[in-house]
């Protein structure tokens, strides 16, 4: 019955089979050699089969004991392999890292800190998909992600669950083609732009944004609702420069630099929801951990205000 057998019992065997000796064997793997041989003689009564020849001229394995031990080798290396592969995983170096994500993102800080991650995890699997900021969240609430990063913080059944820290600050900007009026100002009030076709996200993908956007503009007639819907900030500004009008978007957008477009503040300042990253509180996988700590050491003010946050959420385990 096979089943007895024991990793000694096989490195037992590949001594005896190495040195040939009971006695020389028995000193490489630390025993006496009468404890050796009894083992030895266990394995073969185990197996069924005699594995080695005793002779004057040493011991040597029979062709079933070289059978066995070729396996023998092999299972050894599995198990050591096996071993090496939890340590990996425990320590988030292997696995994968499901990151939900909007379009300005990408500008900062994800471009630090995911280059950052491969570097340091090259054989964790990164699975990346660009959302909306609420099916983000939806994901992330179901599962189907591990972290999320979008605008806002996180609303819906189940967002309760979540730990939200904030990694990026913007204002309200504003983009137009070098032919606009407006090009040339390093800002506009935003009165000035009630009489003009905008450009923003739409409302089912950057609520939040929109919903600041409906406030500035106050209850009434607004300029919002003959705006163009444009998906993301790179959108926003390729519209802009073809003169569709004056696109609305975050500051970051203006890291998307064109000879043919003009950036200007709006005044008053308008602060923009911040852009958020939320991931499950009760999710304690390595991997995560060893996301957040690049995100941490990334990001100096991010990883501050990401421990003050984890403090709160005892559950959460973060490596020093």
């Amino acid at each position: 019955m096979v089943g007895m057998v024991e990793a000694r019992h096989l490195r037992y065997a590949l001594a005896l089979a190495e040195h040939q000796h009971f006695g020389r064997a028995a000193g490489s793997v630390g025993i006496a050699q009468p404890p050796l041989s009894a083992q030895i003689a266990a394995l073969e009564r185990e197996v069924g089969e005699r594995l080695f020849d005793r002779t004057s001229r040493g011991v040597f394995p029979t062709a079933a004991g070289t059978a066995f031990l070729a396996r023998a080798r092999r299972a050894l290396d599995e198990m050591g392999g096996a071993v090496t592969d939890a340590g990996r995983a425990a320590r988030g170096e292997t696995g994968w890292l499901r990151l939900g994500f909007i379009g300005s993102a990408l500008l900062a800080p994800l471009p630090g800190v995911l280059g950052r991650f491969q570097r340091s995890r090259p054989n964790v699997r990164l699975d990346l998909r660009e959302m909306a900021s609420p099916d983000g969240v939806a994901a992330l609430i179901a599962g189907e992600l591990d972290v999320a990063v979008g605008r806002g913080g996180p609303r819906g059944a189940g967002a309760e669950g979540l730990v939200t820290v904030p990694i990026g600050v913007d204002d309200l900007t504003a983009v137009v083609a070098r032919t606009h009026p407006f090009a040339g100002s390093a800002a506009i009030d935003h009165a000035q732009l009630a009489g003009e076709n905008l450009i923003v996200a739409p409302s089912d993908q950057e609520p939040a944004v929109v919903s600041r956007l409906r406030a500035l503009f106050g209850s009434g007639s607004s300029p919002l609702d003959c705006a163009t819907a444009a998906r993301d900030i790179h959108t926003i500004v390729g519209l802009a420069a073809c003169g569709v009008g004056v696109g609305l978007g975050p500051t970051r957008m203006r890291q998307l630099a064109r000879e043919d477009v003009w950036y200007c503040e709006v005044r008053p300042h308008v602060r923009l929801p911040d852009l958020q990253l939320s991931f499950r509180a009760a999710d304690r996988s390595p991997v995560l951990a060893a996301f957040l700590d690049v995100v941490r050491a990334n990001c100096a003010e991010v990883g501050s205000r990401l421990d003050d946050v984890l403090a709160k959420h005892p559950a959460v385990r973060i490596t020093p």
